[in-house]
């Protein structure tokens, strides 16, 4: 049985890193991946000739990275906005939506300093390789024999976003937040449902590039409901987060991070 719990683990560690973005450049993985996502393949966003993606809220989050460690390529990312005291003109990207009937007393009652939203979650399309495509080559670069998945990774790819999430909900965890908010399909909340990650629903359904909704998870939450295997992997990714360095947005202070990724 604790065989069994750790192979999640075990098998998530072998194939991916869980990296924070703390410089400028790591940052840039990030936004060029969500472009990728958002502008290239769904067209949600504008064109642009930086071939990044970013917006007011970058500049006051927290950025994670997915790193494929065989590959060195960047699986996924994810950020966690936290408004700054110090700055008026900070706010959460749910704010910027006309959310229909948002009912929280959770969200009424915490200061703002204390509430989190993650957002920008993004995976590139060849890592979200489906098992119909099982057969085929799994290529980044025709010309690159070193960018081919094996077969044992591409099963683990299904691992990513809940790596994703799991990291995310660990800088709430690890910047001690009250209130962490998101905004996504309730079908998807029914998906995390699974790992343990009970978002409460706080409004009404409304339409952005499909049917979304608001949900919030309060930090007596965060991890009350994941079954061992997953809680597990939590630890690990919290753990390995934790040990690297930081910069706190707004923050002017330098701090070594390492820019080979």
């Amino acid at each position: 049985m604790e065989r069994d719990m750790e192979r999640l683990a075990q098998n998530f560690f072998q194939f991916f890193n869980p990296r924070y973005a703390a410089s400028r450049h790591q940052k840039r993985f990030s936004y060029s991946i969500r472009y990728k996502v958002y502008a290239e393949e769904l067209g949600w966003e504008p064109s642009s000739s930086s071939r990044l993606e970013t917006d007011h809220c970058d500049d006051y989050s927290h950025h994670c990275l997915l790193e494929h460690i065989r590959s060195g390529d960047v699986a996924g990312c994810v950020r966690l906005v936290v408004p700054s005291a110090d700055r008026s003109d900070s706010y959460l990207p749910y704010q910027l939506h006309q959310i229909p009937n948002i009912e929280s007393d959770r969200l009424l009652q915490t200061h703002p300093e204390d509430i989190g939203e993650i957002s920008r979650l993004a995976v590139p399309l060849h890592f979200r390789r489906r098992a119909n495509e099982a057969g085929k080559p799994f290529i980044l670069d025709s010309h690159n024999t070193n960018k081919i998945y094996t077969e044992e990774e591409r099963r683990n790819f299904p691992n990513i976003a809940i790596g994703l999430y799991l990291s995310s909900i660990a800088l709430v965890d690890l910047c001690r937040l009250k209130l962490v908010l998101v905004v996504m399909e309730p079908r998807l909340q029914r998906h995390l449902n699974r790992y343990g990650l009970q978002f409460h629903k706080i409004s009404d359904d409304f339409e952005l590039h499909g049917k979304r909704a608001l949900f919030e998870l309060p930090s007596s939450e965060l991890t009350s409901n994941m079954p061992d295997d997953i809680r597990l992997l939590y630890d690990l990714i919290k753990q390995n987060l934790a040990q690297q360095p930081w910069q706190f947005p707004g923050n002017n202070l330098q701090l070594h991070s390492n820019e080979t990724l």
